[in-house]
């Protein structure tokens, strides 16, 4: 017999790229960071974590990226089992995934197009490769006339666009992405958020912290609260309620 999918099973994303099971994490000095998070967040989604200041958020991105080990339950990114990562696998993992920092983090005696080649020459690809993959990550965030302009010649928004490039260059499968427009103007930080989606159409993860409602109200993406360490709200379409 012939099935078919229902209309809940066609949007379903495929399988989850980050999942926390039970995860808690205390800090030597006794703050409790993390409690008892339970998270999936599918391949394809573009999600928003919010939450006011020590709420969590920033452990939460640090476990991602396992700058932070977990004291208590399980973390899987991409296929790793991060609980028991040796550490020696760590770039293994980082690779599968692009960075966009709110400081821009550029090397300022290194061009555009340097700045953006670093993060292919860290993992060995022939000059043929970065050549062709930074052309298009720059042409993507529509900054191909600035290869060779320094980071110092840059406006701030156009050092983020830099910065998120880099992200792309090595077609991650996650982009993280944290408080990218937190050093823009309100018109750079929707460009931003706006590049961010088109990236995300094309079928990579996007996961942002922002502390901007507007932006979040606007993008209409997943929302997850945190508050004093746990998820209080998970909401689809940019609802903070």
């Amino acid at each position: 017999m012939e099935q078919f999918l229902t209309n809940a099973e066609i949007l379903q994303p495929q399988r989850p790229i980050i999942e926390f099971r039970g995860v808690s994490k205390t800090y030597p000095g006794g703050t409790h960071a993390l409690e008892d998070v339970n998270i999936k967040i599918h391949n394809g989604e573009f999600v928003f974590i919010v939450g006011s200041s020590g709420a969590g958020k920033s452990t939460f991105m640090k476990l991602i990226m396992r700058e932070e080990k977990t004291n208590t339950g399980e973390i899987k990114v991409n296929g790793f089992n991060l609980t028991d990562m040796k550490r020696k696998d760590v770039p293994l993992l980082r690779r599968t995934m692009g960075i966009v920092f709110q400081d821009f983090r550029l090397i300022p005696t290194m061009n555009v197009f340097d700045n953006v080649a670093f993060a292919m020459y860290v993992v060995g690809a022939s000059g043929r490769d970065i050549r062709r993959e930074v052309s298009k990550a720059l042409s993507k965030v529509g900054l191909g006339h600035k290869a060779r302009s320094m980071p110092s010649q840059l406006s701030g928004g156009e050092q983020q666009r830099v910065g998120l490039a880099r992200a792309l260059v090595n077609s991650p499968d996650l982009i993280i992405a944290d408080e990218p427009t937190g050093n823009v103007d309100p018109n750079m930080s929707y460009e931003i958020v706006s590049l961010l989606t088109e990236i995300n159409k094309k079928g990579t993860t996007i996961l942002m912290v922002t502390h901007d409602h507007n932006l979040v109200r606007d993008f209409q993406h997943r929302v997850i609260m945190l508050d004093g360490g746990k998820i209080v709200a998970d909401n689809a379409g940019g609802d903070l309620q």
